[in-house]
């Protein structure tokens, strides 16, 4: 049996549910899945743990800027 994605949205998403949804319930198996919460049957994106590990560090050290 494979494990299945259970998806969450940031306790920071107030714009109606207009964000992405990651399971990062899949980490311990070397993937973190990313989807659009308006489109939960479209495309998945799979990162490796340590780019989105790396990718979580620049958000929250505020390298990305608007």
């Amino acid at each position: 049996m494979t494990t299945q994605p259970r998806w969450i949205k940031s306790s920071y998403s107030s714009n109606g549910g207009a964000c992405v949804e990651v399971a990062t319930n899949l980490a311990s198996h070397g993937t973190v899945p990313v989807r659009d919460s308006k489109d939960p049957h479209g495309p998945t994106l799979i990162f490796d743990t340590s780019a989105w590990s790396t990718f979580v560090a620049s958000v929250r050290s505020g390298d990305f800027t608007a």
